[in-house]
């Protein structure tokens, strides 16, 4: 089975995200071995060099988590890919070796993270992390019924 990391920097505090995370999670496992870790988020923070320190803690966890794994971050920066574009790149990279994804925190991600990674968008819109992981589950089910042929794909 097809091996994918999810690392996010926060956890989720809303039943209401937990409940479509936990059935989204439970879609997948007929496609993907699914391995979701949480780094915990920093604390607010006021200026933007803090912000900038505690992006950099983040990304060396996320770094080191993401040891010998193909890491792609979720960024608005990144490149945006149709469901079906979406669909053949998963397929790709997973028979390449371990996919990991990133969601970064309500700051974004580091530098480093996005130099050490594949980089795509889901929307020029801004999410909420907490959102964010829904609605990638979501993409990465979506993704999981387009390689397999499955009707849930329009």
């Amino acid at each position: 089975m097809k091996k994918i990391t999810l690392i996010c920097v926060g956890n989720i505090k809303e039943k209401y995200l937990t409940d479509a995370i936990n059935e989204y999670k439970k879609r997948i496992q007929k496609f993907f071995d699914l391995n979701i870790i949480e780094i915990a988020e920093s604390k607010l923070l006021s200026s933007q060099k803090e912000i900038e320190k505690a992006l950099n803690e983040e990304g060396a966890k996320i770094l080191e988590k993401a040891k010998g794994k193909t890491l792609v971050s979720l960024c608005v920066e990144g490149k945006e890919l149709k469901s079906e574009e979406f669909s053949v790149f998963v397929d790709e990279k997973t028979n390449e070796k371990e996919l990991c994804f990133v969601i970064g925190s309500s700051f974004g991600l580091s530098k480093e993270v996005k130099k050490a990674s594949t980089n795509i968008s889901f929307s020029k819109l801004t999410f909420p992390h907490q959102l964010m992981r829904v609605i990638f589950l979501e993409q990465l089910y979506r993704a999981g019924t387009i390689m397999n042929n499955i009707t849930y794909h329009k």
